[in-house]
């Protein structure tokens, strides 16, 4: 007999510590075991589960305090606006409590279709730094729900943040008589201790860098990961240029534009461009000077065009003192005039910092050429937004853009991922088709922690002739 092994077997154990090695054993172990009893969970039990792990992180006095622990932990983001992510956690909570995931889930009986909801098994979530505590508790929400057990491999510069978001879950577990191993977190965590865990699992969620996500496509498991963004918004002449303006300020600011979906690049009518950028500065914009941009494209990129690391996420005050110029303390974010789009000319790339680049457009077809420009920089397969009222433009963009979504007069921070006024699937994972190189292009949500079984019954026979099927092409004298 031949035995063939392949390098992903081993990808990631072999470079594991002895005590790493224990560590993950143990969990694993834990872990099936917690899954094994969540499965003979009902839907009540189930849902009221949902609800108590939730609410141990979602209540503002906890969130809060996770929200500070994570900015000083990690370096990055904004406190303030990093606590109004708790109500991402309601949404999540409002759309998995409003679905099936035990049993009988759904009957189509013109069909004879009936599916049947079961557990994936032992679920792997990649953390990102920028969410280390919204995506450890929104993706607790959806394995509790499906009975999941899932375990969590924290960012190394947030890890005591994600530790602690899932202690408090735990807790609340253990106080409903759940097994608190449903809900588990790495100690001893670095690269190859990730891509070990996601070898050895049912199901991978992968949220943070590219390379991240590669991993765990390559891990060997089913995976579903997130694809980078680059948000792009057009504004045209039919917009209310008050709304987009405001609308804009918060999808910029929000966690000192630390979001995939946060605005990164503005396209703006020639007709109404002075008029929007008047709003933008009384929304709390700073309008960078020629030289300051300049400044700016030195701190944020280095001559290979590769962002900076000690950029990302900090507030316009200190983001302009390292490119070597002060601004108003309450100035919000730095505007800076885009002239140009392509992979050399790094404005028109995404920033995930408290920067907006803004750009002139003539025409509508003008604005989907750049915006297809922009895409090709960077971001195809996330996200872009579109003020206005004419339907043609919204129909136009939504048939050109290579994007997953598209948000109409909305924040796009806020909207991307779910909100209350709109009917996205609340979530902090965005999927972004094999544009992203990602296999779904949908926000990644409860179905995806679900196995389903189709049952199949007989229904009458459904059978078109022919000439149906094969229209003006059929020639029965070729059937004989």
């Amino acid at each position: 007999m031949i035995t063939i092994t392949t390098s992903m077997e081993s990808l990631g154990e072999d470079r594991l510590t002895t005590e790493q090695r224990r560590e993950l054993n143990d969990v694993l172990a834990r872990a099936r075991a917690a899954a094994v009893i969540a499965e003979t969970y009902d839907q009540e039990r189930v849902d009221s589960l949902c609800q108590a792990a939730a609410w141990a992180v979602a209540n503002k006095k906890s969130f809060q305090r996770l929200a500070e622990m994570g900015v000083a932990e990690s370096g990055i983001g904004d406190p303030v606006s990093r606590v109004g992510k708790r109500f991402r956690l309601r949404g999540i909570l409002r759309d998995a409590l409003r679905e099936k995931s035990v049993g009988l889930v759904e009957e189509i009986p013109e069909k004879g279709i009936f599916k049947y909801a079961k557990p994936v098994g032992v679920v792997a979530s990649i953390i990102p730094m920028t969410n280390p505590d919204l995506t450890a508790a929104g993706n607790s929400i959806c394995a509790i729900k499906a009975r999941d057990a899932i375990i969590f491999s924290p960012h190394p510069r947030a890890r005591n943040t994600s530790f602690e978001t899932i202690r408090l879950m735990r807790e609340a577990l253990v106080r409903e008589g759940a097994p608190a191993d449903l809900l588990q977190c790495l100690l001893n965590v670095n690269i190859p201790m990730a891509q070990a865990l996601m070898e050895r699992v049912d199901l991978v969620t992968a949220t943070g860098g590219k390379a991240m996500v590669r991993a765990a496509y390559s891990s060997g498991t089913p995976a579903f990961g997130v694809g980078a963004g680059n948000a792009t918004v057009i504004i045209d002449e039919t917009a209310n240029v008050e709304e987009a303006a405001r609308n804009v300020m918060i999808s910029k600011t929000a966690d000192f534009g630390s979001g995939c979906s946060c605005d990164g690049n503005v396209l703006i009518e020639e007709s109404i461009f002075d008029r929007v950028i008047e709003r933008l500065a009384a929304e709390g914009g700073y309008l960078a000077e020629d030289a300051q941009k300049s400044k700016l494209q030195a701190a944020m990129w280095d001559a290979e065009g590769r962002r900076l690391e000690d950029t990302i996420a900090i507030s316009p005050q200190k983001l302009a003192e390292r490119a070597g110029f002060t601004i108003p303390s309450d100035r919000k974010f730095i505007i800076v005039i885009g002239d140009r789009i392509g992979k050399a000319h790094p404005f028109s790339s995404e920033k995930l910092t408290s920067l907006l680049a803004v750009y002139k457009y003539r025409g509508f077809d003008n604005a989907l050429e750049m915006m297809k420009a922009i895409f090709e920089v960077g971001g195809k397969g996330h996200s872009c937004g579109l003020y206005s009222f004419d339907q043609d433009h919204i129909h136009r963009l939504a048939m050109a853009a290579p994007v997953s979504r598209i948000m109409i007069r909305q924040a796009n921070s806020a909207g991307n991922a779910g909100a209350f006024n709109n009917g996205m699937p609340m979530t902090s994972n965005l999927g972004c088709g094999s544009w992203g190189g990602n296999i779904v292009s949908e926000n990644i949500h409860l179905k995806h922690y679900l196995n389903m079984t189709w049952v199949s019954v007989p229904i009458p026979e459904d059978r078109p002739s022919d000439g149906e099927l094969f229209g003006r092409f059929y020639d029965p004298t070729l059937e004989g």
